[in-house]
């Protein structure tokens, strides 16, 4: 008598780790380009599974989608946390930031399918998002204190440059690089000096202003590259420089920074 073939054992954890894995990347990109109309055995062939694995990790298509969006925010709150003890915490605020909001575009459609579903955020989704932000606000914190980031900044305002910026991502670039307009916008976080006066040069700078000062306090101008003092003729346009040598010197030095 033939055999009868021996019935499947029980899948093995490893290899349901790894087809709930397969289903998830399927799901996430399928809910990105179709939203919620995407069907779960669309999603199992997408993932190279039965059916039935899908149905056997996800019973219905809002788990599955709960758990994509678990799964997406979950990674941005790891990527946060581990920025955490990082030499230079400015840069690793400003890095996480960039990649929050270069990463985001990609998963919009996603986002809004989850935002236009009733009943949403769900208790997964929630419970990931307060450790993103527990993360974030502990890197906007060590950012302030090193310095890099603007003190009157909160979290609050930081999630609205987010939106804002993937807003400008979206529709100025297809790809993960941070397009100009959102990099303005991130940029306004950053604690910067007062603008120094225009009309003044760092202590170690080269150049020279070879533009006479403006006299309005009575005192004889200069010559700038000596600065000896000018004496008024009594006709004609002022002295621009005390002699014909700081004349030549000041000649000199334009030519060379051309």
């Amino acid at each position: 008598m033939p055999t009868a073939p021996a019935a499947p054992g029980p899948v093995s954890r490893t290899d349901a780790k790894r087809n709930r894995a397969l289903v998830l990347a399927a799901a996430h990109q399928a809910f990105g380009e179709h939203g919620m109309s995407v069907s779960l055995a669309e999603i199992a062939r997408r993932a190279g599974v039965g059916a039935g694995t899908v149905y056997r990790h996800f019973p219905t298509k809002s788990d599955l989608l709960e758990a994509v969006m678990q799964q997406r925010v979950d990674r941005l709150a790891r990527l946060a946390a581990d920025h955490l003890h990082a030499p230079d915490p400015g840069a690793a605020f400003f890095a996480v930031c960039t990649e929050v909001i270069a990463s985001t575009p990609g998963n919009q459609d996603l986002c809004d399918v989850v935002q236009s579903s009733d009943g949403w955020p769900r208790a997964l989704i929630q419970s990931a998002g307060a450790r993103f932000h527990r993360a974030m606000e502990a890197l906007l914190v060590a950012a302030q204190r090193d310095g890099a980031v603007r003190a009157d900044i909160t979290l609050a305002d930081v999630l609205d440059v987010f939106t804002g910026c993937v807003a400008i991502q979206r529709h100025q670039r297809p790809d993960r690089r941070l397009v100009r307009g959102a990099a303005l916008v991130l940029d306004a976080l950053r604690a910067t000096a007062a603008p120094a006066s225009v009309t003044k040069l760092p202590p170690d700078s080269n150049s020279q202003n070879e533009t006479p000062p403006r006299n309005e306090t009575g005192a004889a101008p200069r010559c700038p590259i000596c600065a000896a003092e000018l004496h008024r003729p009594p006709t004609g346009r002022p002295a621009r420089y005390c002699s014909a040598a700081c004349r030549q010197k000041a000649h000199r030095r334009r030519a060379a920074r051309v």
